[in-house]
């Protein structure tokens, strides 16, 4: 099993399900062409998003990480009319671009992009009275996602659902003695959802064009 192969198997099923997508593409166009770093979702994780927050009905959507968009477009998509997603986005650049690829998808009125450090953004949320978000989609920097996922436990409600994205490592999560801040802050995140009693979670290993990771399912009991 290689990268090679795995590439190649999520090539077809991109081409072989979705087919032609003019707006996802400029999307990652644009991405490209402003420098950002190609580390977006892949198609099918994009439309395995899709899904997710079909079946969930979700109306209200909080993604923590927005690079360029593009997660964000496959999220939206989801969202009933009256639907709405905030994304928080650190980098004034990615925010832009972002902004605009979301603005040509037809979706500017159902998005709201906040520009700043999700740690300062969080509390102001809640200040501002948003919340519950039906869908949580955490795609950040790892060291800070035990604190990410404190914020969506404090924005949820029973029955919302959190996904945080990038949490095996290539395996490098089983390393205890691990000093990589990205893995010590998933290995916390694991613990913080295993003695949480208000949460039931899994963590499920992927493989395709990004490579060997995987993603938490969290679901909020109570």
């Amino acid at each position: 099993m290689t990268q090679d192969l795995w590439s190649s198997v999520d090539d077809y099923i991109t081409e072989t399900l979705f087919g032609e997508d003019a707006i996802l593409d400029q999307a990652l166009e644009a991405s490209d062409a402003a420098g950002l770093p190609s580390i977006q979702v892949s198609p099918a994780q994009g439309r395995l998003l899709e899904i997710i927050a079909r079946i969930h009905g979700a109306r209200t959507i909080l993604e923590i990480g927005t690079l360029g968009g593009y997660s964000t477009i496959w999220l939206a998509r989801a969202l009933p009319a009256e639907g709405t997603l905030v994304t928080l986005e650190i980098d004034p650049k990615h925010a832009e671009v972002a902004a605009s690829n979301i603005e040509r998808a037809g979706l500017g009125e159902k998005v709201e992009v906040r520009t700043g450090d999700a740690r300062e953004i969080l509390p102001r949320l809640v200040d501002e009275g948003y919340g519950p978000f039906d869908l949580f989609f955490i795609d950040a920097d790892k060291a800070s996602i035990p604190v990410y996922f404190e914020w969506a436990m404090s924005l949820s409600r029973p029955g919302s659902l959190i996904i945080v994205d990038n949490v095996v490592r290539e395996g490098a999560v089983i390393d205890a003695e691990s000093d990589d801040p990205s893995v010590r802050g998933v290995r916390t995140l694991n613990e913080m959802m295993a003695r949480d009693d208000r949460v039931t979670a899994t963590v499920v290993q992927t493989v395709g064009s990004k490579g060997y990771d995987g993603f938490a399912a969290v679901l909020v009991m109570r």
